[in-house]
């Protein structure tokens, strides 16, 4: 469903999203997803492009959020990370004449439609929670975490 781009994208965000107000390099985000720093780099500037991201240069420089985790969408992040299709999108076949393929190419679209629409209710924020819960049932007591 999600691309290789968008993955990386949501993983380096909820990584900025645990310390909002510190910068980070992208080798640093490379390392913690243990990506290439090349590949990591060309994902954030794409969300630094879209205003997700700030970036500064410089020795104490790097990459942080723009904006507070609940006011990052996630369908911003992955169309900024070239990872969601947008509703009724391209890759989606197209009806042929026989009635079970329209039945089809329909369903097609209110996946993509759905899809859109919970997307568009994420924000990172809802992720950074999933996370922290996720973390904490891994540890020996079994964490819990209400919200």
């Amino acid at each position: 469903m999600l691309r290789k781009s968008g993955i990386q994208a949501l993983k380096a965000l909820l990584e900025l999203a645990q310390a909002p107000a510190q910068w980070r390099s992208a080798q640093e985000l490379a390392e913690a997803q243990q990506l290439p720093a090349a590949m990591v780099e060309q994902v954030l500037l794409r969300l630094r492009r879209a205003d997700v991201l700030e970036a500064r240069r410089g020795r104490n420089g790097g990459y942080r959020l723009a904006r507070p985790a609940r006011q990052i969408v996630l369908t911003e992040v992955l169309a900024a990370a070239a990872a969601a299709p947008a509703a009724g999108a391209a890759g989606l076949s197209e009806p042929e004449n026989q009635p079970g393929d329209q039945v089809t190419a329909a369903l097609e679209k209110r996946l993509a439609r759905s899809l859109t629409q919970v997307l568009s209710q994420l924000t990172l924020e809802d992720l950074l929670f999933d996370l922290r819960s996720a973390e904490a049932s891994l540890e020996d007591d079994g964490g819990l975490i209400l919200g």
